[in-house]
């Protein structure tokens, strides 16, 4: 339990406190302010986990969010979580982590004999391996590949925290708090701007926490500390730590993910776990900093390897050492700054190799010029490195560490979410933002390719005072502090040469250096056919280790310039999301909001058994004591329809308002047949095509004014109906004075129907108004008040073929009403009846509903085709009228009937000739709905038939092969009850 490499002082962490973890079964401590990989680095633990596709063991490569290595699991039971970054874990007490991608254990994995076998498991091995033999797919290949894939384990329960999404407002939004990033926004706070600040570490700084750098002579962290008290302090700037900006998006919008209680055991209650915010801002400062990147060299994978920024901020911000023994390899002068601090802090430098002739030089330690490391030793971790030395020779150098410094690349992913593209600079030999950045994004500091201290600090304050100076906000510069102002000293230099062992790009993925040059061989040159082909870049880092190492080994192999070959570009999100952070609160229950209809509550009262139509619940049917089926509900539901009276909730059709001068013209032109000349009071049926001609929905237009017209929709299309009115309004007919506004949670809306239907009506109806068929009668409507004067609306339309009437009042009023009805009726048999009901009578009255108007159906089909006038011009009229949409024989509406009473009929079944063969090309029709009609006695159904309207009395066979039926059915017209509509009428 000793932490054999924590340094003896410095450090951010408070080494006040112990935290005790444990990782892979075994018990460690370390420090408030450690990360899980810095805790195991103290303790001694390089190895951390095993690559994707070899399984070759791997430490840590960084210290951030762009780590590809030490992937593992957190936490037991329904909270644990893949796939998490070590290197981003804040360590909190009682920690429960474990390596994955290996079997048994972590230092003997059985499936490391995969790299036994990589010289058969190249770049693009799959796509010829996985052809041959074909029969090969299903039985072989496709189940091992689904066995090896991933690289966690979910817990497959469900996950017992809450996640949440949120708004944000804000006149700047400064991505990242490094220097750049602190100065712009103490300098947009100061003047008074709604700022954001957010980073995605725990601590904020940037780099200044890593390095041990002097801002006015004093450590960083100091004024770190006075900034952040200061932002604290500005009621107008918003600090959030924990929080990665994971993508740009139109409009100023960002995404961004605020990690509010992973580094807690659990959180607190009411606490979500992470927050998805939606950030909108006027203007955005892209502060992000850098990535160092590794230079490829063979084995230069080893457990110890890391970048050599990473050494040192293990050092210098968490008080651990990686080895106590360390080497460095680099072409910059950046790799020096490693080496000095690691050499402060007491650990020994073994050697310092420098590709540059004229590296400097340092009295400390031994720099090796024009040097190179061409391999390294050790099965489970780092033991040593072989040295080429400048005059060919070899030397080998004995190390638990090395830190690897081939540059660094800005971080550009931002600004390359719209469709920009990044230039290359050839100073600092990395891509940089380029000019085309999303509206209303600048980026300063290293992100720009700015990598001193002070030209961050300079370039944060310049970019807040220009976004500031466009928002019409007056600002001045704060007063920077001294910092470090040293230009970069580097030369490219991207990997070893070498034909001994494997050099490493994209080390979570095992692609090499020579499965780049595979690539090239076999013709994949394009950036994105080499990502493809080998997988470079793919995994959760997005290539930020990997990427630029490989475009420079093509651009030697093509023998293209580095901006020339390109790059791949980056998408959302910069870091890997959880789906539950995607997702927020829309699980479970709350998957999607349910609307309940104003007599849920009464209806809950009476026991029914409630179904989801679209986001609404809606009561399918009423069970009352002795019924053991719920077809002996549904049953009693219509017979006591069709011989006294029911009633049925139908608030969810939707409801739309059309008033104007010009609302019957307008609904003229989207409906079908003709709505101009429909008398006030009057209801019409109203059939709505699509722009190709085929059936969109059907529905009513009520007249209650010259100006005002009330359009129903299906349940299903309330919302498609309305937006395509609005369109129609705003974009096809400007010009016409006409408005539209959805009411269908405004009305609540009840129907009556049955033979007593009239006499229950007036019982609650004012009796101001006459509901006599001669001065109501079918298809009138009109504004009426009931129970004693609460306005309300009437229409006498019937969708179950009875004598029915649609009573609507206000919302509110809607339980009151039923319950009136259902007290006023007692002595009639009023009879609550659900969907499954309405369904029934439906198809026993013949009415086309959702199972009919699908997409795919036409007027004609529907048995409607004289509905689609010629008189007048609307929306999808002249293309219904193709002949090539009847086909040689036309699919018309039929009913069908089984010859043998107890034969079901099935939806989707298919409608085959006796005889025929049981083929696709024996297909005439299908089914498209059916029930059980207690009024018939048997099963009914709906469907379409090739040339039904001539085959009335025909027996045809209705094949099911899923589920195993083929009944014969008779052919019948599709109204089962009143064929002639007298009791509608009566």
């Amino acid at each position: 339990m000793s932490q054999t490499n924590r340094l003896a002082g410095g450090g951010l962490i408070d080494r006040s406190r112990v935290l005790t973890f444990t990782f892979d079964g075994r018990t460690y401590q370390g420090h408030p302010g450690d990360t899980l990989a810095s805790a195991l680095l103290a303790n001694g633990v390089r190895l951390m986990g095993r690559s994707f596709k070899y399984h070759r063991p791997r430490g840590p490569l960084s210290a951030g969010s762009e780590e590809p290595n030490a992937l593992v699991e957190l936490r037991d039971g329904a909270r644990r979580e893949p796939n998490t970054r070590a290197t981003t874990a804040e360590l909190f007490d009682g920690l429960t982590a474990r390596s994955q991608n290996r079997w048994p254990s972590l230092r003997f994995d059985a499936l490391a004999v995969n790299d036994r076998l990589s010289t058969f498991l190249t770049a693009g091995f799959y796509y010829k391996t996985f052809m041959w033999p074909r029969s090969f797919w299903e039985k072989v290949y496709e189940p091992a590949i689904r066995k090896a894939a991933g690289l966690g384990r979910l817990s497959m329960q469900d996950d017992p925290d809450v996640y949440d999404k949120g708004f944000l407002h804000c006149d700047l939004l400064v991505i990242g708090a490094g220097p750049a990033g602190l100065a712009a926004a103490l300098t947009a706070g100061r003047a008074g701007a709604r700022v954001i600040l957010a980073d995605e570490d725990f601590r904020l700084g940037g780099r200044l926490n890593a390095e041990t750098l002097t801002l006015d002579d004093a450590p960083a962290a100091d004024w770190v500390a006075a900034i952040l008290a200061e932002l604290a302090s500005l009621p107008t700037v918003r600090v959030m730590p924990r929080t990665t900006v994971v993508g740009a998006f139109d409009h100023g919008v960002y995404g961004a993910v605020e990690r509010v209680a992973d580094h807690l055991p659990v959180p607190e209650p009411g606490m979500p776990r992470q927050i998805l915010w939606r950030i909108y801002s006027r203007r955005a400062l892209l502060c992000a900093g850098a990535t160092e990147r590794p230079i490829a060299f063979a084995d230069n994978d080893r457990p110890g390897i890391l970048q050599a920024g990473a050494l040192r901020a293990y050092a210098n911000r968490w008080g651990a050492a990686v080895a106590r023994r360390v080497a460095v390899f680099t072409n910059s002068d950046d790799g020096h700054r490693t080496a000095r601090d690691l050499h402060a802090h007491g650990l020994e430098i073994a050697a310092v190799i420098d590709v540059r002739s004229d590296a400097p030089r340092s009295p400390d330690y031994e720099v090796l010029a024009g040097a190179q490391v061409v391999g390294t030793a050790g099965r489970l971790g780092l033991t040593g490195i072989t040295v080429r030395t400048a005059d060919g020779g070899t030397r080998k150098v004995s190390c638990g560490a090395l830190g690897v410094s081939g540059g660094w690349n800005p971080a550009v992913h931002l600004t390359c979410h719209q469709g920009a593209r990044p230039r290359w600079d050839a100073a600092i030999a990395a891509f940089v933002p380029g000019p085309d950045l999303p509206p209303g994004l600048a980026v300063a500091g290293a992100a720009a390719g700015t990598f001193s201290t002070a030209g961050a600090l300079r370039e944060g304050a310049a970019g807040a005072l220009a976004a500031l100076a466009d928002l019409g906000v007056a600002a001045t510069a704060p007063a920077l502090p001294r910092a470090e102002d040293a230009p970069a000293g580097i030369t490219a230099f991207w990997h070893v040469a070498s034909d001994a062992g494997r050099a490493w790009l994209d080390q979570q993925n095992d692609v090499t250096v020579k499965d780049v040059k595979l690539a090239h061989q076999e013709g994949f040159r394009a950036v994105e056919h080499l990502k493809r082909y080998t997988t470079l870049g793919m995994a959760t880092d997005q290539g930020k280790t990997s990427n630029m190492g490989a475009l420079a080994i093509m651009a030697e192999l093509t023998g293209k310039p580095i901006p020339e070959v390109g790059t791949t570009m980056f998408r959302p999100p910069y870091t890997p999301v959880a789906l539950g952070t995607l997702a927020g609160r829309s699980r479970g229950d709350d998957f999607r909001p349910r609307r309940l209809t104003p007599t849920h509550a009464w209806a809950a009262e009476q026991g029914a058994v409630f179904v989801e139509v679209g986001t609404w619940m809606r009561a399918q049917y009423f069970p009352r004591p002795g019924e053991t089926h719920w077809r002996q509900t549904v049953d009693r539901e219509v017979l006591a329809v069709r011989s006294a009276v029911g009633v049925c909730d139908v608030t969810t059709l939707g409801k739309i308002d059309v008033q104007g001068t010009d609302a019957a013209s307008f609904l003229d032109r989207i409906y079908c047949n003709g709505m101009a000349k429909l008398a006030v009071g009057r209801v019409r049926y109203g059939l709505m095509l699509r722009e190709d001609g085929m059936a969109k929905d059907d529905g009513t237009a009520a007249r209650l004014a010259e100006d005002h017209f009330v359009v129903t929709t299906t349940t299903a299309n309330a919302v498609a109906v309305f937006r395509h009115m609005e369109f129609c309004r705003q974009c096809l007919w400007p010009d016409l004075d006409v408005q539209v506004i959805s009411t269908t949670d405004a009305w609540a809306q009840i129907a009556v129907a049955g033979p007593r239907a009239r006499d229950l009506l007036r019982r609650v109806v004012d009796p101001t108004t006459d509901l006599s068929n001669d001065a109501f009668p079918f298809m009138a409507c009109a504004a009426v008040t009931v129970c004693g004067g609460l306005r309300a609306r009437l229409f006498r339309i019937s969708f179950s073929g009875e004598l029915a009437y649609e009573l609507a009042v206000p919302a509110r009023y809607g339980d009151a009403l039923v319950r009136a009805l259902m007290a006023a009726g007692a002595d009639l048999g009023v009879t609550p009846y659900g969907t499954e009901a309405l369904g029934v009578l439906r198809i026993e009255k013949g009415h086309a509903a959702g199972n009919e108007i699908n997409g795919q159906t036409t007027a004609r089909m529907l048995g409607l085709g004289r509905m689609v006038s010629s008189k007048k011009d609307s929306i999808g009229a002249v293309l219904s009228r193709r002949e090539a949409l009847d086909g040689p024989v036309p699919l018309r509406l039929v009913g069908l009937r089984p010859v043998n009473p107890a034969d079901p009929v099935v939806a989707g079944a298919h409608l085959l000739a006796r005889g025929a063969p049981t083929t696709a090309a024996s297909d005439e029709g299908w089914v498209t709905s059916a029930a059980f009609s207690p009024h018939v006695g048997s099963a009914i159904g709906l469907g379409f038939l090739a040339g039904g309207e001539g085959r009335i009395g025909e027996i045809v066979r209705a094949v099911d092969p899923l589920g195993g039926t083929d009944v014969a059915v008779e052919v019948v017209v599709p109204h089962f009850v009143d064929p002639d509509g007298e009791k509608l009428r009566a």
